[in-house]
């Protein structure tokens, strides 16, 4: 197993793309720090889903959308292994519904800003002294496709300005720690709903997708293993990327009609 003995923390990894990510990464060896908000019974399937596979986790509640919830995470993650050796920031708020910016309140807002951009600048912060003493380290950020392009996206204003200064801290950090064979990357998936966050390529290869480029729909899988591929030892030279996993799909389509 390439990652055995490493220990990864996934945030919002109790369903969705979290979930699947959590699993390959202890399928690959890894020890696992499972973070979820509300979704308690899930987080602990997940955690039995691990421990069956002869790994170890634990289960953390803790809103990463907070200052608080994202230093009592990695108060936990440091107390149960001394610190991770992969932090994978997949949680972040996300309103479904198209929402001009002026229709938002405050609380929205600040909300979005601060668990798409500075829980992970926080939880960034807090771990990589561990990283830096080992000498090794892999951080994984989730965008959204085509977010390294910086272009409008109507009705998610504050989601996508919290994301797209994400990929500049990418970038940032990246150069900064590469000293210390740190890698950071940025992945960016496609419109990937519903179960198909949680579902394997071999499942979605038989059903078609009328909006996919490739035919498909995309699947957690897809997203698992471009950021197993990243966290791999030998990976070390690719870092300060944005990687989109999209399947050639392109989610931002600004309908004129719609503003």
């Amino acid at each position: 197993m390439e990652l055995k003995g490493k220990t990864a923390l996934v945030t919002g990894s109790a369903k969705g793309l979290g979930k699947r990510t959590a699993l390959e990464l202890a399928g690959q060896g890894c020890d696992v720090i499972i973070n979820y908000l509300e979704s308690e019974q899930e987080a602990l399937e997940v955690k039995r889903l691990i421990e069956r596979m002869g790994r170890r986790a634990i289960t953390v509640q803790a809103d990463i959308a907070t200052i608080e919830g994202a230093n009592k995470l990695a108060d936990e993650a440091e107390a149960w292994a001394g610190g991770v050796d992969i932090l994978v920031n997949n949680a972040g708020p996300f309103v479904r519904k198209r929402r001009l910016f002026s229709d938002y309140d405050e609380e929205t807002i600040i909300r979005l800003l601060h668990g798409n951009l500075l829980s992970v600048m926080l939880l960034d912060h807090r771990l990589l002294p561990h990283m830096r003493k080992q000498r090794w380290g892999r951080i994984v950020h989730f965008g959204f496709g085509h977010a390294n392009e910086a272009r409008a996206w109507p009705h998610r204003a504050v989601y996508a300005a919290a994301k797209t200064g994400l990929v500049s801290f990418t970038k940032s950090l990246a150069v900064e720690e590469a000293p210390f064979g740190i890698t950071v990357n940025l992945i960016g998936p496609g419109d990937i709903r519903g179960v198909n966050k949680e579902r394997s390529i071999e499942e979605a290869e038989t059903e078609h997708d009328p909006e996919s480029p490739l035919g498909r729909p995309g699947t957690g899988e897809d997203v698992a293993r471009v950021i197993l591929f990243l966290c791999e030892r030998k990976s070390s030279f690719l870092t300060g990327n944005v990687i989109d996993v999209t399947g050639g799909f392109d989610p931002i389509r600004a309908n004129i009609k719609d503003l």
